[in-house]
Parts: structure tokens; sequence; C-alpha cells
């Protein structure tokens, strides 16, 4: 807790509730902290930094000096909010896929492809 935030660091301007995908969130996160740098205790209050709600009292109630690394404080995370884990596409999924009333080929085949990437 005793580590400075030099003003050249940038709080990422992400949220976690409780009910986003935990490893988007995590993804978006550490992608940021990467492009700041920092120390181990930098991240850490970065991440603090992006709870509210629910996951802000989830963190609240840890006692005090609990975490002691980033990799330590993820796997914490993960374990709490492990029911936020988007499930993975699977290759017949493809079928629910479908041209909306309204949509423009165009629209439908970007979100075809785009559902093709995540498999």
């Amino acid at each position: 807790m005793d580590a400075l935030i030099l003003p050249h660091y940038i709080i990422p301007k992400i949220l976690f509730t409780g009910v986003e995908d935990l490893e988007k969130h995590l993804t978006v996160f550490n992608a940021q902290m990467i492009i700041s740098g920092g120390t181990n205790a930098i991240y850490c209050k970065m991440f603090m930094g992006t709870f509210t709600s629910t996951t802000l009292q989830w963190f609240s109630g840890l006692p005090d000096s609990h975490i002691t690394s980033s990799d330590q404080f993820s796997k914490l995370f993960r374990e709490q909010f492990s029911v936020n884990q988007t499930k993975p596409p699977f290759s017949f999924d493809l079928f629910n896929v479908k041209q909306r009333q309204g949509e423009s080929l165009k629209n439908y085949l970007n979100r075809f492809w785009a559902f093709t990437v995540k498999l």
C-alpha cells in the first residue's frame, strides 16, 4: 500500500462490478499495464482501482496485507468471480449465428466471421 503511483500512470478506464467476463477484464487490464509498466505493487493498486459495486465489497472484506503479489491477486480474483467466465464457443454454435431481421448481409457476415475467430 506504500507504493506511490506516479503521475504518468493512468488508471485503466475499465470497471468490474462482478457480473462481467473476468477473463476479458483481466486481459484488458493486463494489456494496459504492459503499456504503462510498473511494479507488482503498482499493478495491485491499479487493479483495485478497477473495482466497483460487488467487487469492491469483496476486496474490502479481505484482511489487511492479505495480497502479496499480482499473481496471487489475479488468482483470488479468478476464484471469487469464476462463475462470470464466458464459456468457450464450440463449432456447432455456428449454427446459431443467423442473419437478423433487417440486418444487412455485410453486418451479418462480419458478425459470423468475428464468431469464427473465437473458435
